[in-house]
């Protein structure tokens, strides 16, 4: 006969989890952001005018995002460590033995880690975007010297680029892309005097971005003082863009917050851009509170056994397979999937659904047993 789990015991083994969770993020977190701060000195070195104040800044700016892929690597580790725990002090046991099923005293800590993910996707997570989006500024700023190129809305995708000369300031305006070509859809180019004082513009139903410049057919060119315009069919227009350098200069997908990413994809998706690795990013993030639900089950399936048949260090190399394992298989199915092999959803949630099945099949063999 099975027992039910009082509310003291529940609270009591949520709290020790909760405790030990907090414990492993921060200790994971310590390292990284001392690695990640002696990178950005190493770096910093090489520049002028980069006080430490700021490289510190960035190094917490960086943080949040960085916390969310250890995330997971926690919340299993510090599974392994409460249960091992438990299980030591003879705790389980006694537990089994009051008529508790393995199902009951997991249940406090699958509800901590699927309130874990929840937060970590509606708060941490757009949290974590808004900082990177700061540190990335800091970092072109700073670090890289690099500006962005490019600034993509729902109305279109709008370029930046140097002139023929050095008088000129050029902004070309395009309603729709055609990929992989390049092909840009009602364009518009606007040039602009060092003074930001308008000089001339040209308009096309398509222009095609090739190498060392633009090519716009059909187009018209009108300049102030001119009553009339002038029709050109081929006018080039040189340019030191290239597609990858484009590319790069959009936003990371990680500055992209959870609660913005269904509007940003049906941008994408406006202007002819490939929405899918956004997509996939989404799945990813709705899927991984039963990620994070899996985890203990995989955790409580190594480590729920009598302590004479393992080890701490049997336990510390189940829970880097267990992880590393699933890390691996999650960054595989998502390669495909943002490469059009496998669907979105196949890519996003087969990790957390395998991980859950797995779990959940060994656990119920161990119950029986």
């Amino acid at each position: 006969m099975k027992s039910k789990l009082s509310s003291t015991l529940f609270v009591y083994l949520a709290r020790r989890y909760v405790l030990t969770l907090i414990g492993i993020t921060a200790l994971l977190l310590g390292i990284i952001y001392l690695f990640d701060t002696v990178e950005l000195l190493r770096r910093a070195a090489k520049r002028d005018g980069v006080p430490l104040s700021l490289v510190l800044e960035m190094g917490l700016l960086k943080l949040p995002d960085v916390g969310q892929t250890i995330l997971p690597f926690a919340v299993l580790f510090s599974a392994l460590f409460t249960f091992w725990q438990l299980n030591r002090k003879h705790e389980l046991a006694i537990m089994r033995a009051a008529g508790f099923s393995v199902w009951q005293f997991l249940a406090p800590v699958v509800a901590v880690t699927i309130f874990a993910g929840i937060f970590q996707v509606a708060v941490v997570n757009p949290a974590g975007s808004l900082l990177l989006s700061r540190f990335e500024t800091l970092e072109n700023n700073y670090l890289s010297r690099r500006n962005s190129h490019v600034a993509l809305f729902k109305e279109g995708l709008w370029l930046r680029q140097n002139g023929e000369t050095q008088d000129e300031n050029v902004i070309i305006y395009a309603e729709k892309i055609a990929l992989p070509d390049w092909r840009l859809h009602r364009v518009m180019v606007l040039f602009f005097a060092p003074d930001n004082r308008f000089l001339r513009r040209i308009d096309a139903p398509e222009a095609l971005l090739g190498q060392g410049g633009w090519t716009f057919y059909d187009a018209t060119v009108n300049e102030p003082g001119q009553i009339t315009s002038q029709s050109i069919p081929l006018l080039n227009l040189p340019t030191a863009l290239t597609t990858r350098e484009i590319e790069d200069s959009f936003s990371s997908p990680e500055t992209v917050s959870f609660w913005s990413m269904p509007g940003f994809i049906k941008t994408l998706e406006s202007t002819g851009f490939d929405a899918v690795p956004l997509k996939i990013r989404f799945q990813a993030l709705l899927a991984q509170p039963f990620l994070f639900a899996a985890m203990i089950l995989l955790a409580a399936a190594v480590s729920l056994r009598p302590p004479r048949q393992h080890g701490g260090l049997f336990l510390l190399a189940g829970g880097i397979g267990i992880g590393f394992a699933l890390f691996f298989l999650s960054s595989f199915l998502q390669a495909l999937g943002a490469s059009h092999q496998i669907p979105i959803v196949l890519a996003a949630w087969s990790p957390s659904v395998i991980a859950l099945l797995l779990g959940t099949s060994v656990l119920m063999n161990l119950e029986d047993g």
